[in-house]
């Protein structure tokens, strides 16, 4: 059985976008077209797919031990969020924002290249995300996740380029 609900419509739109958008503040690149941009996609897509996703990590690992579900609900959602989805997030943001020059195969490279670099926080954030909060949760949870990395690579990009 799929969910899909206005209350996590709602933690979509609100989490993704505020997360983004401090992000394009930094390096400077904040437009409206991308705030809505991401608004379409935490609230359509993401909270679609990722509760989702999570229900199903829930009805995977139910028959395990405590040690090995913990493991394994921690794998599950850190191999969910990899380089393909970063390529596939970034090329969802171009096309709805118009900006087609910047497609291309380096969307992967880009994908490697941020999911690589964190993923020993990556794996502790999934961690926490998937065995710590309540299932309720653990989407918005996520989206908060994924808001802090986006503040991580702005950063980085100011700091080291």
């Amino acid at each position: 059985m799929f969910k899909y609900n206005q209350s996590e419509v709602l933690k979509g739109i609100i989490i993704y976008s505020a997360g983004d958008l401090t992000a394009s503040i930094i390096l400077g690149q904040a437009s409206l077209l991308r705030v809505l941009a991401v608004m379409m996609i935490g609230g359509g897509l993401y909270a679609w797919e990722i509760p989702n996703y999570f229900a199903w990590i829930e009805r995977k690992t139910t028959y395990t031990s405590l040690t090995r579900q913990s493991f394994m609900k921690t794998l599950y959602a850190f191999a969910y969020f990899n380089p393909i989805w970063i390529a596939r997030h970034l090329f969802l943001i171009y096309i709805l924002t118009g900006k087609f020059s910047q497609i291309s195969w380096n969307l992967i490279w880009i994908g490697w290249q941020s999911f690589f670099w964190k993923i020993p926080f990556s794996f502790a954030g999934n961690y926490i995300v998937q065995v710590k909060l309540p299932f309720k949760y653990r989407f918005a949870g996520s989206a908060v996740l994924s808001s802090l990395f986006a503040l991580y690579y702005a950063v980085s990009e100011r700091i080291f380029h």
